[in-house]
């Protein structure tokens, strides 16, 4: 796989992801939803402060030490991509790779840069704006990751009350709002952990190795044992 074709496709998830996020930070309202298929998908925007799919890490230092965190681990990611393709590994593998590594980009961006280029989001506030006159809402490695994605399979349902534990309470069946860089980085490591064996498999053409069993003897070619 050449380069310029994983470069490509990188750019092609960064470009959709910061596209929706835009779009959804100046036309919605925070916690206002969108229906594109009723009723189990959705768009619901909220912002989060911590890791992906809305989880959070240590208030405002360990949301900077996760910044710091993933801004390594991207430009780590630079160097290994340019590796495999090097390397000429499983065309798959390296399509895995670049997806994660692009949604790891792709939330990196807003939690170094939203912070300054747009107004704040949160309940009862108007709809942000990009590049607000009297500044951002916070400031460089401080902004939060927007997440829009909600596919509530099942949504608010009340079990029935014979079911042990959680009988009588209501159910909702995959909570998590996510993004199109969550998607992507989980995609990657998913495909990656199902196709493991395909993409490490060893090379057929490779000779065995000769091995020796303990109990032969080994004679040279004068006859001596």
């Amino acid at each position: 796989m050449k380069s310029r074709t994983v470069v490509f496709i990188i750019l092609a998830i960064i470009i959709a992801d910061q596209a929706l996020k835009v779009w959804v930070k100046t036309h919605m309202l925070y916690h206002e939803q969108i229906f594109i298929i009723k009723p189990w998908f959705r768009l619901f925007f909220i912002e989060n402060e911590g890791m992906a799919w809305g989880w959070k890490f240590g208030g405002e230092w360990g949301k900077m030490a996760l910044t710091l965190f993933r801004l390594v681990a991207v430009i780590f990611g630079v160097f290994y991509i340019r590796d495999i393709v090097r390397k000429k590994l499983p065309q798959g593998f390296i399509v895995c790779v670049g997806m994660i590594f692009a949604g790891a980009l792709g939330n990196l961006i807003d939690s170094l840069f939203y912070g300054m280029i747009f107004s704040g989001s949160d309940l009862g506030m108007p709809l942000a704006t990009l590049f607000p006159e009297g500044g951002g809402y916070a400031g460089f490695l401080h902004g939060r990751v927007v997440d829009m994605l909600y596919v509530p399979i099942i949504d608010d349902k009340l079990l029935p009350s014979w079911i042990p534990v959680w009988g009588g309470e209501r159910f909702t069946f995959f909570s998590p709002i996510f993004n199109i860089a969550d998607a992507s980085i989980s995609v990657g490591v998913i495909a990656i952990l199902i196709f493991q064996k395909k993409f490490f498999k060893k090379n057929p053409h490779e000779e065995p190795h000769p091995t020796i069993e303990p109990n032969n003897r080994i004679k040279d070619p004068a006859g001596v044992a």
